[in-house]
C-alpha cells in the first residue's frame, strides 16, 4: 500500500474535523467527525488505488485536491441528510467537515514517498513534501499524536477541558 496507514488517516482527520464541530456538544461533534473521517478516508483509499504490475498505486481519481473535497463531501451529505430527517441537522458544521475531510487525507499522503497528484502543464504529476515511507512509524505516530491533540484542543475550546 502506498498511502499512510488508514488508521492514521482516521485519527488525524477526526482530530481536524472535531475542531469544526464547534456548534455542537463535543461528543456529538466527535461522533460526526468520526463518521465523516471513517467514510471519506475509506472511500478515498478504496476508489483511489489500483494494482499495476503487482504494486498498489494512487490514482488522480481521488488523490487530487478538488476531487478529494468531492469525496469528503459525498458521505457528509448523506450523514447530514440522515440527521436532518431525524433531528433537523447542522448543515454548516457537517458540510464544513466534509470539505476538510478529503484534503486532510491528502495532507498526510503528501508526506509519503509517492505523494499526491497536482496538475502540471495539463498533466497529472506527483508531488511529495517529505518522501516518508507509508509505514514509517515516526510519520504515522506524529500524525496520530497530532490528531489526538486536535481532539483535546477541540475539547478545550468548548470549555470542557481545563489546563492545570
Amino acid at each position: 500500500m502506498v498511502t499512510m496507514r488508514l488508521s492514521t488517516h482516521y485519527v488525524f482527520t477526526t482530530g481536524m474535523l472535531s475542531i469544526l464541530g464547534w456548534g455542537t456538544n463535543f461528543y456529538y461533534g466527535l461522533i460526526l467527525a468520526s463518521l465523516i473521517s471513517l467514510s471519506s478516508n475509506t472511500i478515498i483509499d478504496r476508489l483511489g488505488h489500483e494494482v499495476r504490475g503487482g504494486y498498489v498505486r494512487r490514482t488522480p481519481r481521488t488523490h487530487t485536491l478538488g476531487r478529494s473535497i468531492l469525496w469528503g463531501l459525498i458521505p457528509s451529505f448523506f450523514i447530514f441528510l440522515f440527521l436532518f430527517l431525524v433531528s433537523g441537522g447542522l448543515l454548516f458544521q457537517i458540510l464544513s467537515m466534509g470539505i476538510v475531510a478529503g484534503p486532510s487525507h491528502l495532507l498526510l499522503d503528501a508526506f509519503t514517498e509517492k505523494g499526491i497528484y497536482v496538475k502540471n502543464g495539463g498533466r497529472w504529476t506527483r508531488y511529495a513534501l517529505a518522501h516518508f515511507r507509508y509505514n514509517n512509524p515516526f510519520a504515522n505516530g506524529a500524525a496520530i499524536i497530532t490528531g489526538v491533540l486536535l481532539m483535546l484542543l477541540s475539547l478545550y475550546l468548548r470549555g470542557q477541558l481545563t489546563l492545570i
